[in-house]
């Protein structure tokens, strides 16, 4: 390329007249979904991408990928969104650029498998809204699960982009598992399947930069079908493994606007621009109109999320992934779900049990949702597992994937895991090896009944089948049964604005204003005591006007010490506890009380009873699934009580005793900490 390059630099003029490459480099911008997924957990918001749509619009980008991944389930749960509308919106702006998404197979966007008239019903709709390339890939790189949608895709004519999602079991590529043959082979199978593109899809930014070039050249030479390259800045290696892939012929890079690069997010799309003007790649991109758009971005956008931005690390890489694979955005939830529980000093332990995990879940590559069930399983076992016992508390999703539901791993599951996982389990101890499609079965016409007196919108029924319990939440906001509350309102720069202001006055030591009021000159009978406050001594000195008072009278009075009485109704009791029938039984709790919530204005606030017995708590801090009991009902010591939904994984909680449920203190959707009593056994 260097002596291309020479030639064509001696014919530049002028910047923006320059010649057109012979094979320029084709970029998909990340910015508007991967962008700010990576970087500050997928809260942009469709009201900040609209100021620059257009700006985009005319940069030439191959694609914008503005959809898919997380997208899908944070606008509908913490942004109050309909994420179906964003693609509508967007499509207004965007009138040349085609539209990308990530579609995670038989997930689709969620993180299970969900059946085929899920995954069909989910394309048709993304395609009817606008979608044009389909980036398509399977966690389990296990391309069975890609049938039911690429079906779907290539019935709406639109761009199916298979993935091959990029795994190490050594430092560099090679070893007896993820070599060159393996993605050799699974490109192959791709081109069988009628793929339009293939993209090698490096999660955590761990491909090395002479990897990329012995692989995308050997990529080229086996097929014709175009090679995309989607890597992660977040070891550092991502600039130069894109340009090793440059020189080895790769057709299309995926980066960021600068304002969204670097961290865990991809390379900046501006210097790699610089970088290849003049050569035989060169993008032909206006760096000054990026510039324009990164301005747009720095000074009326990212000022409203940069509150959610970590700012805990000096360096902009972590060197760590290239021990641990774990992609930066799974990373953080984990130290965030540490912090919660009071464990964040057991982070090391953590990143010394998870290649262990990795490989009893058969060696599976570290990409949502695998990612998620080998970190939330590896935090389960950090903080539960005890010496006589190993995987004590084993996620809904690992016995799933134990039973074959999410596919073939790379190699097998370990028999001693798997057995444990599979006892008692609800579909059967004996794993499947069909396509995990197959054994599911319709869903979207029972949600239809379920949501029947609130939406007969597909879209609607669509949301709900991937998220049950936050879909059906936002839905009750969307058609005003319920309020959303104020986490859920935009954030505007004036609010920005607001906080500015207050951390500088906290800085300058003027948070709390302090009233000038003349001081009175101290008169003759000003008197002095001493004070004493937690060990500090002061003097305080008193001055009453018009002297100390005379006492004329007194009458020694009986002193009855004063008693309050109470009604009943004046007494809170817990939030939403339900009693059972039953006579409470007269015995202590087995663990100390929580400290009862306060109950909301809504709910009634009558004379209840708290029963007594043995308390489930809550090991870490969720959100709520199901209850599989009612008050009442009986209950065996180890039957699953409850699911508990924490960082997007499911985990059964065990009755610790048998006996009768006394009562429920919560609801399906309802947030917990840790320690938070979930029902009482007596």
């Amino acid at each position: 390329m260097s002596d291309h390059y020479a030639v064509k630099m001696k014919s530049i003029k002028d910047y923006n007249n320059r010649p057109k490459a012979d094979n320029p480099v084709k970029i998909q911008d990340l910015t508007l979904r991967d962008g700010h997924q990576s970087l500050f957990a997928t809260r942009g918001r469709t009201e900040d991408m609209i100021p620059v749509a257009e700006m985009m619009d005319e940069i030439g980008f191959w694609g914008v990928e503005v959809w898919g991944g997380a997208t899908f389930d944070t606008m509908h749960r913490f942004l109050n969104e309909d994420p179906w509308e964003r693609l509508r919106t967007l499509k207004r702006y965007f009138k040349k650029t085609p539209f990308s998404m990530l579609l995670r197979g038989q997930n689709v966007v969620g993180y299970r498998n969900y059946a085929d008239d899920v995954a069909k019903a989910f394309v048709e709709q993304a395609t009817e809204n606008g979608m044009d390339i389909f980036r398509t890939f399977d966690a389990l790189n296990d391309f069975r699960n890609f049938e039911t949608v690429v079906a779907a895709i290539k019935s709406c004519q639109k761009h199916f982009q298979g993935c091959i999602c990029y795994s190490l079991t050594e430092p560099r590529m090679g070893g007896d598992v993820y070599n060159l043959k393996y993605y050799l082979d699974k490109a192959r199978d791709l081109e069988t399947m009628g793929a339009d593109s293939i993209c090698i899809k490096d999660m955590a930014g761990i491909m090395a930069p002479y990897d990329a070039f012995e692989l995308i050249k050997a990529l080229k030479d086996a097929t014709p079908i175009p090679i995309h390259l989607h890597s992660h800045f977040t070891s550092g290696m991502a600039p130069m493994t894109h340009l090793k892939a440059i020189e080895a012929g790769v057709d299309i890079i995926d980066t960021c606007m600068t304002s969204y690069a670097y961290r865990t997010s991809h390379p900046a799309v501006e210097p790699l621009v610089m970088t290849l003007v003049g050569t035989n790649r060169d993008t032909g991109f206006d760096i000054r109109k990026l510039a324009k758009i990164n301005d747009v971005l720095e000074k009326e956008v990212l000022p409203k999320y940069k509150h959610l931005l970590d700012d805990s690390k000096v360096s902009i890489i972590d060197i760590n992934v290239l021990l641990h694979q774990t992609p930066g955005g799974m990373l953080s939830n984990l130290v965030n779900q540490l912090r919660e529980m009071d464990a964040l000093d057991r982070i090391d332990e953590v990143y010394k049990e998870l290649p262990k995990v990795r490989k009893d879940l058969g060696q599976i590559p570290l990409v949502t949702p695998t990612s998620q069930i080998v970190g939330i399983q590896t935090v389960n076992n950090v903080l539960f597992d005890t010496e006589d016992e190993k995987y004590k508390m084993i996620t809904g999703q690992v016995k799933d994937l134990c039973y074959g539901l999410y596919g073939k791993t790379a190699v097998p599951i370990n028999p001693e895991l798997q057995a444990k996982a599979l006892h008692c389990y609800e579909r059967g101890e004996d794993p499947i090896t069909c396509r995990p499609g197959e054994v599911l079965e319709p869903e979207l016409e029972k949600s239809r009944k379920e949501l029947q007196g609130l939406t007969s919108n597909i879209e609607d029924i669509i949301l709900y089948t991937l998220y049950p319990v936050t879909g059906k939440k936002f839905l009750s906001y969307k058609y005003g049964k319920e309020t959303p509350p104020d986490s859920m309102r935009p954030r505007t720069l004036d609010d920005v604005k607001k906080e500015q202001a207050l951390i500088a006055k906290a800085k300058a030591g003027k948070l709390v204003e302090k009233k000038e009021v003349p001081v009175p000159e101290m008169g003759s009978h000003t008197r002095t005591f001493n004070v004493l406050v937690d060990d500090e001594y002061f003097e305080v000195k008193v001055d009453e006007p018009g002297g100390q008072p005379i006492i004329t009278h007194s009458v020694p009075q009986q002193v009855t010490p004063a008693v309050r009485a109470v009604s009943p109704q004046q007494v809170s009791p817990p939030s939403r506890v339900m009693a059972a029938p039953a006579a409470p039984v007269a015995q202590p709790a087995s663990a100390p009380p929580s400290k009862p919530l306060t109950p909301k204005p809504s709910e009634p606030t009558g004379d209840v009873c708290e029963p007594t017995g043995t308390q489930l708590l809550a090991p870490m801090p969720g959100m709520i699934v199901s209850y599989n009991y009612n008050v009442g009902d009986r209950v065996g010591k180890g039957q699953p009580v409850l699911i508990l939904e924490a960082m997007k994984m499911e985990n059964a909680l065990p009755a610790p005793v048998s006996g009768v449920i006394r009562a429920i203190n919560f609801k399906s959707g309802d947030s917990v900490p840790k320690n938070a009593v979930l029902c009482v056994i007596g």
